[in-house]
Order: C-alpha cells, then structure tokens, then sequence
C-alpha cells in the first residue's frame, strides 16, 4: 500500500499505473449510450466527453447495419463493446471509468425499445439523450448535409463536422430551399420519435440534455460527469458550428417558410434560438 504522505511526483509511472488499476477494480467501469438524432450536436458532445481522460466513447457504432438487423445482433455487438477488458486498457494511459457509443433513434434502438430497455437495467447501462429544441433548425442542418455529401464541397470531400471556421463558413453558404408540402409532416415525425423514445426508455437510468441548453452553457455537462461519476474536468472539442446566423439567413425560401409556419404549433421555431 502506497504511503498517503507519499507525493505523486514521487511515484514510478509503474506504480501510478498499478493504482490506477486498482482504482478502476474497485470503483468498476460505468456503460452508457448517447441516444440521439442525425444533426443534433451528439457528434460535438460525444468528442467533449471522449475529452475526458476517463471516458471512452466509440461512436455510432450500430451506423453499420448488419449490426442492427435483428435484437440478436445488437446485443452481440453491445456485449463485444461492453465486455472489453477495460480495467487494463491502456489506450489512455488511465483508467476508463466510463465507456459508451453514440446511438440514433433511427438506428434499431426504437424498433427493438423493449428488448434494448431490459439490456441496459439488466448490463446497467445509462442513457445519456442529447435532443434538439428548434427542429427546423436541425432539418436545414440534415438538408445542408445531404447537400454536401452529394457536392463534396470542401476539395471533393464530404465532411458531416469540421474544424475551421474557414471550412464552417463554405458549408454554411448552401442555403436549402424547403418543400413546404412535407415540411409539416417532416416535423411532426421527428418530434413524436424523440417523444416516443423518452416515453419508451423512462424506466432506464438516464438524462435528457437539449442541444441548445448545452450550447448556451456548457457547465451542463458538469452534470453528465457526475451522472457517470467520473471526476469533473474540463472539456474540450475541435468542432466548429456551422449554422451560426439567424434561421433566415440559411433558407433560401425564408418567407415561403415563415408564413407557412405562422399560426402552426410550429410557429416558435421561427424565432429560436441561433443555437
């Protein structure tokens, strides 16, 4: 046992190394799943998590979907990402107390709620949902998106995040213009999947974060921290926002879309958030 008055600058990086395994047996390494929506910032929180040097987020893992064709597969890979041997991982160089994946509602979570709902209490997995406020704002965001997947607008290559302000500001030029004939119906969908998906999960440990509450202050995910019980920190992330000026100013058909809108239960996204 390590003397309590011996100073960490005193320590061999072996014997460090050797409390930090003892620490992550002990306290035991926590499961958790970023549930989202393509377009919702879960790509930004997810790298401000991966910040931590106790968190091990792997990304959208069931984006691939042989692994989500049927419960069975999506167990199999939950179990081959969950039962890694995380207590010696070096991959950090420190313990990993947390160790997760991002997940879209589209992607089987939904289809298989039932099933997924007894894997996480029964693995004790906790739902960390990232959602966004302002819908219209992430549908110009999905439509600026698909545009630039199919124009390759940064030197012929397609980049959903990015990380100048230089290459924010060419992708934020392309100023969608949306059908008002399934622009209602395209909102309705949306809402309901991400009502539907709290309503389906709320027996399971979890927290509901919102895309612009956590834009407007970051300190909220000192509250995710602690939720994972990993120690706080300071978080950081490459990603640079895009759509950062007023929602007119990134529809081509503004006034088509705000009148449109007016009088709907859809009418406040007209006047959110920048975020």
């Amino acid at each position: 046992m390590i003397p309590v008055f011996q100073t960490q600058k005193s320590l061999t990086c072996t014997t460090r190394c050797q409390i930090l395994m003892i620490e992550c047996a002990c306290t035991g390494v926590r499961f958790f799943a970023i549930l989202s929506m393509q377009r919702s910032g879960s790509g930004w929180v997810e790298t401000l998590l991966n910040s931590h040097p106790n968190i091990s987020s792997n990304g959208e893992i069931f984006s691939v979907k042989d692994r989500r064709s049927n419960i069975t597969a999506i167990t199999k890979t939950l179990d081959k990402l969950y039962n890694l041997d995380w207590y010696s991982s070096a991959a950090k160089n420190e313990c990993t107390a947390a160790v997760g994946l991002k997940w879209m509602l589209n992607q089987g979570l939904m289809k298989h709620h039932q099933e997924i709902v007894e894997y996480f209490n029964r693995r004790g997995v906790s739902a960390i949902f990232l959602l966004r406020r302002n819908l219209l704002r992430r549908y110009v965001s999905i439509l600026a998106n698909a545009h630039d997947s199919a124009m390759k607008q940064l030197n012929g290559t397609h980049k959903a995040h990015v990380h100048s302000k230089h290459e924010a500001e060419i992708l934020a030029q392309y100023k969608p213009t949306i059908d008002k004939k399934t622009l209602i119906t395209e909102l309705k969908r949306s809402d309901k999947l991400a009502s539907d998906a709290l309503v389906n999960f709320k027996n399971t440990r979890h927290v509901v974060l919102y895309y612009e509450d956590v834009v407007r202050n970051r300190t909220m995910l000192m509250d995710v921290l602690d939720f994972l019980r990993v120690p706080k920190r300071k978080l950081s992330s490459r990603h640079v926002k895009i759509h950062t000026k007023r929602l007119c100013d990134h529809i081509d058909n503004w006034a088509d879309v705000n009148n449109f809108l007016k009088g709907t239960r859809f009418e406040s996204f007209l006047n959110g958030s920048r975020r």
